[in-house]
């Protein structure tokens, strides 16, 4: 083991998520710096570090320290400390307030703010508030590094001491000592190896009833991951005796033990089951729940006024100057005679039309209507069309994240004679069972959603399984309209649906332009360099379209050259040439970056899928602020997490969002998530401009795999048994 102490000079990568550290040091003595990596919690440039390793050799980028332990050495001197806080170490004290600090208390600085940070009230400009901000935060910084070292020396990966600590705070230790397999049911993502190879280190014995229970949770949160609502008990036995090596029968006698505690469902298995069902119990209660909402909703006799075709017609062209097709008509009749209807069609089959024509005709006959969608950008969009206020479903239902529950339910339900969903495939099994609680029986709900487009993030595919049951009447939409039928997306988005190879051709002879191309690119290093000019030059040059706010890169996945992560990177440094901010998490921040924020986030309104601007950052307050739609939003350094580039997103970011122009890699090294499905989804998201860049081969692989994976659900057999 190979031992180095020196300053360090500045940090280069850090992921927040695992504290991943790439960075560099000056040994001392010399004058020669060194690359470190590893896992290092709480460092910041100015810190005397000793860390403990070995060398290694990078193909890419040469010798580099590879760290297994390390130490802070904490400064002495009075400009050692100075410097030490100005680094921004401690959140609270940007390079004025260390100055103030270090001015009144000298060498005792770090020694006051340990132990007596009462005192700290006697600096100019420091209250009550500000010394308790300083305090928690010396006090947050050293317990993640003493949590980081106890999990080394328990021969766990440094990575995951962000997210324990999140959970544990300042307790995690004394938790992970009582029972280390709580890990795997409190933090979100921990593997079970983790708590595994702690309890090891503890003498926990191989059989122990908690170590084998927290592996038959793992195995059904992992499934879950996986879309399933359920599992076989076969398979969870199979494949919890392939992870610990225990013997089926004890792990059938802890799959009982938790049903008892009933902690897990396990059914009866019917005919067509290979085995028992086994789900955790909120799911199963969640699939039952929505299926018994649904006969609820259902068995209530309609009683809205009873309006023709040709009324329906008057109304709507009056309201919105629309004349509607027959189909168009048809399902409006339809809406207005049940409780719970589904409409189902492609691009430009009339979805967005029917849903403005249900708002003029429940407007006119005098009925209050709810609208949302899953995501703040589809609930943007279909306020735009409707002209009228839209929602996310969390919103709608008023959903409180601290307590992690929804205000509206069966008890408090919305206000509303008509409820509509869009976008309602990527609805999943627990939000659809929490917003069918709040929908009163006495209402009517509508769901819109193209059933074809991706499945939702979170388990179930509840929109599909409610057409299967037959129980819900549904409406597909097949025709394209006249306007639609002239656009080379729409028209090639229903030929990969149907998985027929998309036309190249232009459409229209005598104009220039095409709104759909292929450019066929062999490798993934020139189909960078040709996105690189189509979002710089070409598309801009060609279409006017602004490359910051009108393009789109969407690509399947995050690693690669043709990954979001470095595409990201070459098209910030192709679009943006004003100076770094700031760096986090291996990306470098500038003002005018297009960023995205990552999840719902209701104190500060910016959902899920929101794509903004960075306006400014400020390194004395640690905060950054980012404009979305016209209005500024700031975040704390701490909150970064939140943020991403948007140069380039996934495809199932996308959904629910439209954009100008999309820009499409497609490569065999997406090979694993080529799918026919999530083309689709990536077609249907342009409305201008569509560019494919790739492989006709990685594009037929696309279009014949039209079995992404059929998820275990029971939601269309209950729903049919309950009506």
């Amino acid at each position: 083991m190979i031992t180095l102490e020196g300053h360090l000079d500045r940090i280069t990568y850090y992921n927040d998520d695992n504290h991943y550290t790439i960075a560099r040091l000056k040994p001392a003595n010399t004058g020669n710096q060194v690359t470190i990596v590893g896992f290092m919690a709480g460092v910041s440039p100015g810190q005397t570090l000793k860390v403990s390793g070995s060398w290694e050799t990078h193909r890419k980028y040469g010798q580099q320290f590879k760290i297994d332990s390390f130490e802070i050495t904490l400064p002495a001197t009075v400009d050692g400390i100075e410097e030490y806080l100005k680094s921004g170490v401690i959140k609270g004290i940007g390079p004025l307030m260390a100055s103030r600090l270090v001015g009144y208390f000298g060498a005792k600085t770090l020694d006051v703010i340990e132990k007596e940070p009462e005192k700290l009230t006697e600096v100019s400009g420091i209250g009550k508030g500000k010394s308790s901000l300083i305090r928690n935060a010396w006090q947050e910084h050293h317990a993640v590094r003493t949590l980081m070292n106890f999990l080394q020396d328990h021969g766990v990966k440094a990575s995951y001491s962000a997210r324990i600590y999140m959970e544990y705070g300042t307790d995690a230790i004394h938790i992970i000592q009582n029972d280390p397999y709580r890990l795997t049911e409190d933090i979100p993502g921990a593997k079970f190896k983790i708590a595994d190879t702690i309890a090891k280190k503890m003498d926990i014995p191989k059989d122990d009833p908690r170590r084998i229970r927290a592996c038959v949770s793992y195995v059904l949160h992992q499934n879950t991951e996986d879309g399933h609502v359920f599992s076989y008990e076969n398979e969870v036995v199979r494949s919890c005796n392939s992870l610990i090596g225990i013997g089926p029968d004890n792990i059938r006698m802890a799959l009982h033990d938790l049903s008892e505690e009933r902690k897990i469902v396990i059914e009866e298995a019917s005919p067509d089951d290979e085995s028992s069902p086994v789900y955790l119990q909120s799911l199963h209660a969640a699939e039952k729940g929505i299926a018994n909402r649904i006969r609820a909703l259902m068995s209530v006799p309609v009683d809205l006024p009873d309006l023709d075709s040709d009324a329906i017609s008057r109304e709507v062209l009056k309201k919105l100057a629309i004349q509607l097709s027959s189909e168009q008509l048809e399902v409006l009749e339809k809406v207005l005679s049940y409780r719970a209807v589904i409409i189902t069609g492609g691009p430009g089959t009339g979805k967005t039309t029917l849903i403005r024509s249900i708002n003029a005709l429940f407007t006119a006959i005098g009925k209050q209507i709810a609208m949302a969608a899953p995501t703040g950008r589809a609930a943007r969009r279909l306020s735009e069309v409707t002209k009228r206020e839209a929602k996310t479903i969390h919103r709608l239902l008023g959903y409180n994240f601290k307590g992690n529950q929804f205000e509206k339910n069966e008890d408090n339900p919305l206000d509303a004679d008509a409820v509509v969903i869009d976008e309602a495939s990527m609805v999943d099994t627990f939000v659809m069972w929490h917003l069918l609680k709040a929908v009163p029986v006495t209402s009517v709900l509508i769901l819109v959603g193209d059933i074809f487009q991706l499945p939702s993030v979170g388990p179930g595919s509840v929109l599909e399984d409610m057409i299967k049951s037959e129980s819900i009447p549904a409406f597909y939409l097949t025709k394209i309209f006249r306007q639609a039928q002239e656009s080379p997306i729409i028209v090639n988005a229903h030929k990969v649906r149907q998985g027929e190879f998309p036309d190249f051709q232009k459409f229209d002879e005598t104009s220039e332009l095409s709104e759909f191309y292929f450019l066929e690119q062999g490798t993934p290093e020139a189909a960078v360099n040709t996105i690189v000019r189509l979002c710089s030059e070409r598309i801009p040059e060609s279409f006017g379209l602004d490359p910051m706010k009108d393009i789109q890169v969407l690509t399947p996945m995050h690693k690669g050259d043709v990954g979001t992560i470095n595409l990201n990177q070459v098209l910030q440094k192709a679009l943006n040439a004003t100076p770094v901010l700031m760096e986090h998490m291996g990306n470098a921040y500038r003002s005018g970056d297009k960023v995205m924020h990552l999840r719902n986030n209701y104190q500060k309104e910016v959902f899920n899928g929101d794509i903004g601007t960075i306006l400014s950052v400020d390194k004395e307050d640690r905060q950054i602020a980012v404009d979305y739609y016209g209005r500024a939003v700031n975040y704390e350094f701490e909150e970064m997490n939140e943020i991403s580039l948007a140069y380039a997103i996934t495809v199932h970011k996308s959904q629910g969002s439209e954009y100008p122009a999309v820009v499409v890699p497609i490569m065999t090294q997406h090979y694993v998530l080529l799918q026919r499905n999530l083309l689709y989804t990536a077609l249907t998201r342009g409305k201008r401009l569509v560019v494919l860049v790739g492989t006709r081969k990685a594009l037929g692989i696309a279009l014949n795999n039209d079995n992404p994976g059929k998820r275990l659900t029971k939601l269309a057999g209950r729903i049919k048994d309950c009506i």
